[in-house]
């Protein structure tokens, strides 16, 4: 029985939209690919670690380049692109609207400056704070970029991952002391890193700021790598302090996460 052009215009529209969607799959993995090889790659590299042929990687990227969310380098490898920019700093603004009010409870039950921070390729960006009540408190300002490894934030995300990323990360960053408490050998925040995984938090003492001490925790299950933090006067933030703020800063990351879940699933 012949098939009616109706069925078949159909047909042929499912099996593109199904293409188009494969391939926004595709483009997504690869630009999420860059990023987490700090945002430079060649096209072998993304063969060899998404397993697509060539020729794929090539028309999807020509794509990505047309587009502002790619572009290519004098040296023939590609980077990412500047139109990135406007949809992260939007989105950043986003997830620091959500995470507020779950910051703000954060001050309300340990009296200090409450953050939120995001790896952003070989970066920490803060994207939202709720500041402490007391007349003597911390101040960062939302959006200000540090590097990793002088901050309990960085500490917290960096410990998910693996520690040859984390060496690779260094090597491209290096590691400039910001005080003389701050970690400055890879084998020293390697070592910090574990007490992370350990104890299930990090802390900044006098590495960022002399006279600050940071408290952090990852939010788990984030659809962006991020981590919540306090931070205040060493004289408050003591070791004593550390026994009943840890566990609120880990509740909140719970709760956090859950907000977010819902938010992503909704579509929303």
């Amino acid at each position: 029985m012949p098939t009616s052009s109706a069925s078949t215009t159909d047909s042929a529209k499912t099996a593109n939209g199904g293409g188009g969607v494969q391939s926004l799959e595709r483009a997504f993995d690869l630009l999420e690919r860059m990023a987490d090889a700090g945002g430079e790659v060649g096209l072998s590299e993304l063969s060899a670690s998404s397993g697509l042929p060539l020729p794929t990687i090539h028309r999807l990227m020509r794509t990505l380049v047309a587009c502002g969310y790619v572009r290519q380098q004098p040296n023939r490898r590609y980077a990412l692109g500047p139109r990135l920019i406007r949809l992260g700093e939007s989105a950043a603004r986003l997830l620091g609207t959500w995470a507020r009010p779950h910051l703000a409870r954060l001050v309300e039950e340990t009296g200090e400056t409450a953050n939120m921070a995001l790896l952003d390729g070989d970066e920490i960006v803060y994207v939202a704070q709720v500041p402490s009540k007391h007349s003597m408190r911390m101040f960062t300002e939302v959006g200000r970029r540090v590097l990793p490894h002088s901050t309990g934030v960085g500490k917290a995300l960096l410990a998910g991952f693996p520690d040859d990323e984390v060496r690779a990360l260094l090597a491209r960053t290096g590691m400039p002391a910001a005080t003389d408490k701050t970690i400055t050998t890879p084998e020293g925040f390697l070592a910090a890193l574990e007490d992370v995984r350990r104890l299930g938090y990090a802390v900044d003492d006098n590495e960022q700021e002399i006279g600050v001490r940071c408290l952090a925790v990852p939010v788990p299950d984030s659809p962006t790598t991020a981590a919540i933090s306090i931070s205040g006067p060493a004289g408050r933030v003591t070791e004593a302090a550390t026994e009943r703020i840890v566990p609120a800063l880990q509740q909140v990351a719970r709760e956090l996460s859950a907000a977010l879940a819902t938010s992503v699933a909704n579509g929303g």
